[in-house]
């Protein structure tokens, strides 16, 4: 998955433009006065009596004047602002009153985690003193260092934020000792709070592990970055614009509520700077067929010839292709084009209410078969070889399953980005997936006819790094009054798809709840699918840092499969780990031939390379993809061309 998946890295980041200048939005500005001293004759009287000079001279009647208009502008703005506020919270509450309730005050079941962990803890009063009695030295530390950094002395920091951690990273934060000891005091108590759950013994591990998922939401949501009387950027902004800065946010806060139809929907992006098909999936190809679940793409060739067994990319259906083709400098299938294979891709339809009730065996035949089937008819040839994505890559391996079920050999190979197959260890996605928050989700697809709406998914992917993608939009966008970054990635993470009901909730009951595939426990398509007897030669993908697809649940999908297995481990995380073009030079790459027991093992042996692992894949997939033919034009294919890539299916909002 993705978003939400949703990784968003600086590997793909464009050059953000430079900022404009600030619109007013309404807001009150200082200006200055003529002043009226400055023409003033003097009389003979003073000229004749000199008065003794004042020990301090008073500020010149301009900056004095200057100064009350700044105040009056700030006030003005304040007031202007909290108006608008208090306005937009009145407007959101009657939205609100006409919605049904929701299902539970408590929608993701945090309370009977939190109650076990707490009932673990208090049974255990000797180690919950020693956790008080050490925080209490921190503290008593913290202190002591702070009066010594007054007295002048250098002091080293009690506490700093975890490497990565970018909420601090304003000077002010180290240079001010005010905001040092707040942030000290904020990361102390933070940190021995989340240490204190973890600590709880004789839980179990999903209880345990939901409680420290939703203390560490809780804890970020309590810094003091996110508030604007202790962010120094925010207030050092507040007063260099006389207050602009929040009026300003507060129409963002509004804009938001209005794009989210009574709901904050933050803004990650400047929407408006992008268009599908325009500036973001632009790699030139036709539409080559059009069904009921996918469009099929077929992109033109950019090499006299090609290898003769083509190339089909099933993306996952939870957001839209096109992260592989975001710019011409990081898209894959560009890329892949150039290195002389013909690229087919699959893109989904966004489905809405006449799909609630596809499932499994409708994505299995009307997805994977179909795409299949029209590839090999485009490209004149038997075989095929397949990559896919996240989900798209799980409703590959089970389709590969139920090919060597049948004995059907059309796909020759597969390559798996970030994929799994077994679920047991499945990263944070698991605590969303328990009875009572499946019937949150089910609520909100009755309520939408039958689908899942794709801010629903956006939500929970964003849950999972919400420090990147909720809290530091807030203070920028709210609190700081700061327009969006015009950023490609951002643009595609908010551009989101709808899931059919009976899908959604068949993927997380049967794989994530029940882990069924990797048992041979799940039945599609009329068969029961045994991942050990897939003999075809597989490519997998993962990355170090990724949330959603964690390494050791890529790997131990990898272990699953019966025939020659290639597990490649990239560096970054969901997004960037795999759309890291070579030319970019970023991060780096793990290769090991074997495939031991465990991942451990396996990167105990690994061999570390710089930069992007798409070298060594296309070394592979070219042993595997046939001899050279002449380039395929997909205008001239027995598929007649329906309308240029990206098509339609991708332009669909949700």
């Amino acid at each position: 998955m993705e978003a939400h998946e949703r990784d968003q890295e600086p590997a793909l980041a464009r050059k953000p433009p430079e900022p404009k200048p600030r619109k007013s939005s309404g807001a009150t500005k200082a200006k200055p006065r003529p002043s009226k001293a400055a023409s003033r004759p003097k009389t003979e009287s003073a000229a004749a009596s000199p008065r003794p000079e004042p020990a301090s001279p008073p500020p010149p009647p301009e900056a004095a004047t200057s100064s009350a208009d700044a105040i009056e502008a700030l006030s003005m703005n304040l007031a202007k602002a909290a108006l608008r506020a208090q306005s937009l919270l009145a407007e959101t509450a009657l939205r609100q009153a006409d919605r049904p309730a929701a299902l539970s005050p408590d929608p993701f079941n945090a309370a009977p985690a939190m109650t076990s962990v707490a009932a673990s803890l208090v049974s255990r009063p000797d180690k919950l003193f020693a956790a008080q009695a050490d925080l209490f030295q921190s503290y008593m530390n913290l202190w002591a260092g702070a009066a010594r950094r007054a007295a002048g002395e250098e002091v080293q920091p009690v506490a700093q934020p975890p490497k990565g951690d970018k909420r601090f990273n304003d000077p002010e934060w180290s240079q001010n000792p005010m905001f040092d000891v707040m942030k000290q005091s904020y990361l102390l108590t933070s940190d021995w709070l989340n240490r204190l759950i973890a600590s709880a013994e004789d839980v179990d591990p999903l209880v345990k592990r939901r409680a420290e998922f939703f203390t560490k939401m809780m804890t970020d949501a309590f810094s003091p970055t996110n508030f604007l009387a202790s962010n120094p950027a925010a207030l050092r902004e507040l007063m260099a614009t006389n207050g602009e800065s929040l009026v300003k946010g507060m129409e963002n806060f509004a804009a938001d509520i209005e794009r989210g139809g009574g709901r904050l929907k933050v803004s990650q992006a400047d929407y408006g700077k992008f268009e599908v098909g325009r500036n973001v999936a632009t790699a030139p190809g036709q539409v080559v067929w059009r069904g009921d679940l996918f469009e099929l793409i077929q992109y033109t060739p950019t090499t006299v010839q090609q290898r003769e067994i083509p190339l089909l990319i099933f993306p996952p259906w939870i957001n839209k292709f096109y992260i592989l083709d975001l710019r011409p400098e990081n898209s894959m299938i560009r890329w892949l084009t150039g290195q002389g294979f013909t690229v087919f891709v699959c893109a989904w339809v966004n489905p809405d209410r006449d799909k609630a009730g596809y499932g499994f065996d409708e994505y299995l035949k009307g997805g994977i078969y179909e795409a299949v089937e029209k590839t090999l008819e485009q490209a004149g040839t038997d075989q095929v070889n397949t990559v896919g994505y996240c989900i798209g890559g799980t409703l590959l391996g089970s389709a590969l399953a139920h090919m060597a079920a049948r004995g059907d050999r059309r796909i020759a190979s597969a390559t798996f980005f970030a994929a799994q197959h077994d679920f047991a260890e499945a990263g944070d996605l698991l605590l969303f997936t328990d009875e009572h928050w499946l019937g949150e989700i089910e609520r909100q697809m009755d309520e939408a006819g039958g689908v899942l709406p794709g801010a629903a998914m956006a939500d929970t992917f964003n849950a999972l790094r919400a420090n990147d993608l909720v809290w530091s939009f807030f203070v920028s966008n709210y609190l700081m009054g700061k327009d969006p970054p015009s950023f490609d990635l951002l643009f595609w993470n908010a551009d989101q798809t709808r899931m059919p009901k009976r899908l959604h909730l068949d993927y997380l009951r049967q794989m994530y709840g029940r882990n069924a595939l990797a048992r041979g426990e799940m039945v599609m398509g009329g068969e029961r699918l045994d991942l050990s007897k897939v003999t075809i030669p597989l490519y997998f993908q993962a990355s170090k840092e990724d949330h959603i697809a964690p390494m050791n649940s890529v790997y131990r999908s990898a272990r699953l499969f019966g025939g020659d297995v290639t597990y490649t481990l990239a560096g970054s995380g969901h997004i960037a780990g795999v759309v890291n073009a070579p030319a970019a030079r970023k991060y780096q790459h793990w290769l090991n031939d074997q495939l031991p027991p465990t991942l451990d093992e396996w990167r105990a042996g690994a061999t570390e390379h710089p930069g992007s692992w798409w070298e060594h894949w296309a070394g592979w997939l070219h042993a595997k993809s046939g001899g050279w033919v002449p380039a395929r034009n997909p205008d001239k294919g027995p598929l007649k061309p329906i309308e240029p890539a990206p098509g339609a299916y991708v332009k669909v909002k949700s």
